[in-house]
């Protein structure tokens, strides 16, 4: 079985040599590093792969800075990746080049450049991972002190990449909860583009740590040369595009040092993330097939397996646990054609029951007054229903009401002589993880929950509060600064446990939403939250955005009640399985308050996205029409890796009397082959024109089909909310 919650190095080669071009390649992109021994490192090269006679004639750059990993202090105007104070004082550091060695790991080879400074015994080694099998190289550094006592790093980032000038754009995501992952697409000027997290427990509302760079205009889905980059950390992060006088713009990515002096001892080494880097010829969906294949086989858990479609009780019920209402959601999810049923929060809490937000988080015992025959009877009923059962806790977090903040006040983050500054519901507290015994009480809430109950298939993992007030009660006053980092070692080492104990348990990364949507979770989580707002619409935006780097396998998107509960939007009941179904389709919704006919439209939606989950969940992603250039619609589709079947999905964004849409054409198929068009999700009186016929992959990409502006209903029905689900299977 793969886990994916670690990486394990198996040497079978290694080579050291002492000087020259080191060239780091996988099936379609080449990196080049001039490694000279006694010198700085230096990139010559990034990009498309290219054969051994291009590579052994590349041109030096004549107005650009190419040091690989920039160190503060011999040229302090320009920025820095690396800055420390050593022992005696000294902020100047100057890395040469001592050799290079390269080893096999998982996947694909690790070189390493190691450097060390002229004079102080600090050694850095700069290190890529080439993929074989998926265009994907991670950057990261470790940086070890070998002088005689601790050294101050200030500035230490993953890496940094010089990006040609030229009509550069960058492309990155931002937003805030309910309305994450945004798309904004800008051009990249003179002067400091600077995209960071400051939360410390969670790093993904307002701002992702993962950009990419169009280097031929505007940027285009399915055309043009772009760079991806992702930083996989789940803390605070910087990055940064400093454009100067030179020919260049220098891409900075890594921890984000503020309030976060790391005090290195002697003989320890810090480790910074991985930075992982792409490149493709064919635009930004492009560059996205690449993040998703290499996240799917190497960065998620369980990327290789069709995620089940589940209830979850937040919004039919919020707070109003009870084993009756639990029994009857579970019929009805399974009576759909569901596989799974996860009761949300207000389930536990003895002294303090769970009944808001503001009380009973670290108390995770089951409050029989809901539940009397405990999390037993729930799992009777699930068995009895023929589905799985899921559960949520927020184990990283307490409230000032708790038991457990009552026996361990000494647990939470509070800055020195100061009181705690309270979270939601005005009692929230966060837990310290850097704190051991607070790593272990957190595995704690998972060993006890699947020992006790072995059967539980899922659990939402959520984290409603940032780090508000810095102090740690357990680090030493002098490493105060080492929280934000000590954190996020503290949830890892966590995570790695608990998957070490439990590797076939699937965990949803919640927080406050989409809060927790980067890769440096992933490897312990199955998928994510995208937001707390489930309308269709605002839907379509957001998951747009995620799809430019994470497949729909982690895409939890959910079918809910309207008025929606955020935005309090009325869409048709179609729209909302339509934009659902193009990621991990679920439902968050009181099933009992649905009507016959709307019950037996989800019931038939579920059959079709089974027969359609490997396309979407495995598929490669070819965004078509983007909702973003507001033309009036939104379009998509996943194709699978043999072309034999597609999914193409055409969403209206707006609707005008005498409106005038494009014609989308599709991408990513064959063009010798013909495809048979099957509508899903039907609620027209009569099929489409092009339902059952065959066109060539051809004519589907350089026309495309047309599509009704609106669903053919009856007159009670109609509405303007219109969308399709297209299945195109290879004759």
């Amino acid at each position: 079985m793969k886990r994916y919650f670690t990486v394990l190095v198996s040497i079978l080669t290694a080579t050291l040599c002492l000087s020259g071009p080191v060239t780091i390649q996988t099936k379609n992109i080449t990196l080049v590093i001039n490694a000279d021994n006694g010198s700085q490192p230096e990139y010559v090269y990034f990009g498309a792969k290219l054969p051994a006679a291009d590579i052994n004639h590349l041109q030096r750059h004549a107005d650009g800075r190419m040091d690989a990993y920039p160190a503060y202090g011999m040229n302090a105007p320009a920025e820095a990746a690396l800055a420390m104070h050593h022992a005696d004082g000294n902020m100047s550091t100057q890395l040469m080049v001592t050799g290079t060695s390269t080893a096999s790991e998982r996947g694909g080879t690790v070189t390493r450049i190691h450097l060390k400074d002229k004079v102080y015994p600090v050694t850095v080694d700069l290190c890529y991972k080439a993929y074989n099998d998926v265009d994907m190289i991670e950057t990261w550094t470790e940086i070890t002190n070998n002088e005689k006592s601790t050294i101050s790093l200030t500035q230490f980032a993953s890496g940094m990449l010089p990006i040609r000038r030229g009509n550069v754009w960058l492309s990155h995501l931002y937003g805030s909860w309910a309305n994450e992952t945004r798309l904004v697409e800008e051009p990249i000027l003179p002067g400091q583009k600077v995209i960071k997290n400051k939360d410390g427990t969670r790093n993904s509302h307002t701002d992702h740590a993962e950009v990419m760079f169009s280097l031929d205009g505007k940027a285009r889905e399915n055309q043009g040369d772009v760079i991806g980059a992702a930083l996989c950390y789940s803390g605070n992060y910087r990055l940064k595009i400093e454009t100067d006088d030179t020919d260049y713009h220098y891409f900075f990515a890594g921890i984000n040092e503020d309030n976060s002096e790391y005090h290195l001892k002697k003989g320890e080494t810090f480790a910074t993330p991985r930075l992982a880097l792409t490149f493709s010829r064919e635009g930004l969906s492009g560059a996205s097939r690449n993040f998703h294949r290499w996240g799917r086989k190497y960065m998620m858990m369980h990327g290789d397996r069709e995620r089940k479609i589940l209830l979850n009780s937040w919004e039919g019920v919020y707070f109003d646990i009870n084993q009756e209402g639990m029994d009857q959601m579970m019929g009805d999810i399974a009576d759909m054609g569901g596989e799974l049923f996860v009761m949300d929060d207000g389930w536990f809490g003895v002294k303090y029951p769970r009944k808001t937000d503001n009380s009973s988080l670290g108390d995770w015992e089951v409050d029989r007054t809901k539940l009397p025959e405990g999390i037993d009877g729930l799992l009777h009923d699930a068995k009895k229903h023929g589905i799985k059962f899921g559960i949520w806790i927020e184990p990283e977090m307490t409230n000032s009401v708790s038991e457990l903040y009552e026996q361990h006040p000494d647990w939470i983050i509070k800055a020195p002589q100061r009181d705690p500054v309270l979270g939601r519901g005005g009692t929230q507290l966060v837990l310290d993880m850097s704190n051991p015994k607070v790593q272990e009480f957190v595995f704690g809430v998972v060993d006890k929950l699947m020992t006790q109950y072995p059967d539980i298939d899922y659990i939402k993992w959520d984290a409603n509060m940032p780090i508000l007030n810095h102090g740690s009660q357990y680090l030493p006053t002098a490493d105060q600064s080492h929280l934000y980092i000590a954190y996020h070692r503290g949830f890892e080492a966590t995570c790695k446990r608990i998957r070490e104990k439990y590797p076939d348990l699937t965990i949803q990364a919640c927080a406050s939403g989409g809060g927790r949507v980067n890769w440096g979770v992933l490897p312990w989580f199955d998928e994510f939250w995208v937001s707390d707002n489930t309308d269709a619409l605002q839907r379509i935006y957001m998951q747009w955005g995620t799809s430019y780097f994470f497949p729909a396998i982690a895409m939890a998107s959910h079918i809910s009640a309207t008025p929606n509960h955020t935005v309090f939007r009325t869409t048709a009941l179609k729209y909302r399985i339509d934009v659902a179904m193009s990621g991990r389709l679920g439902m968050e919704i009181q099933p009992k308050n649905m009507t016959d006919e709307e019950k037996n439209l989800c019931r038939n939606a579920i059959a079709e996205y089974k027969q359609i989950r490997p396309i979407v969940q495995f598929g490669d992603i070819y965004r078509l029409v983007s909702p973003y250039d507001h033309l009036g619609l939104a379009s998509m589709m996943y194709v699978t890796e043999q072309k034999d079947k597609a999914v193409f999905y055409w969403w209206k964004t707006e609707s005008f009397q005498n409106e005038h849409l494009p014609r989308v054409k599709m991408a990513g198929l064959d063009p010798a082959r013909s495809y048979r068009v099957h509508e899903l999700n039907r609620i027209d009186l009569k099929p489409l024109d092009c339902e059952g016929q065959v066109y060539t992959g051809e004519y589907l990409m350089s026309r495309g089909l047309e599509m009704p502006y609106r669903n053919d209903v009856e007159w009670s029905k109609k509405s303007d909310w219109s969308s399709r689900v297209l299945l195109l299977e290879a004759e």
